[in-house]
């Protein structure tokens, strides 16, 4: 019975070993929806900052939201400086999109990541107008902010 259990123990721990596991995005910070990332953009005249990512395939993706995306700097941040749209592509059948958000995302991707880069950050006006793009960066929170800050008001 002891052994049983042992190799039960072991099967659980090689079988999750490579689950991606991650940290979910804010809900209260981040949207999906486009239109109302440009309402919202336009309503409190900030940009809004569009993040295409494969959230269960794409390392340097997986990276930025655990680095940057997620921290409480970022998040500070954006709550006062940007609208936030996360258009992923996950691979794994489990982490699939409701069809219409994958219809949705792939034509944010037609117009604004052509060439299918991830992960890929881009800033628009509420009008859709590209201010500037930057893509991982192993660099703090803040570092990354800045980069930012210096897309929106050059």
């Amino acid at each position: 019975m002891k052994k049983l259990l042992f190799i039960s123990i072991i099967l659980f721990v090689l079988l999750n070993a490579n689950a991606q596991t991650h940290t979910p995005l804010d809900t209260a910070i981040w949207k999906t929806d486009y239109e109302s990332a440009k309402h919202l953009a336009l309503e409190n005249m900030r940009p809004i900052l569009m993040v295409f990512s494969g959230s269960d395939w794409c390392k340097p993706c997986v990276k930025l939201r655990e680095q940057i995306l997620v921290s409480p700097e970022f998040s500070a941040w954006a709550k006062d400086e940007a609208v936030c749209l996360s258009v992923d592509f996950p691979s794994q059948k489990k982490n699939q999109l409701p069809p219409e958000l994958k219809a949705h995302n792939d034509q944010l991707a037609e117009k604004f990541n052509k060439n299918g880069i991830f992960p890929l950050v881009i800033l628009v006006t509420a009008d859709g107008t590209v201010l500037g793009s930057i893509g991982y960066e192993n660099v703090s929170p803040a570092e990354y902010i800045e980069s930012l800050n210096k897309i929106i008001h050059k």
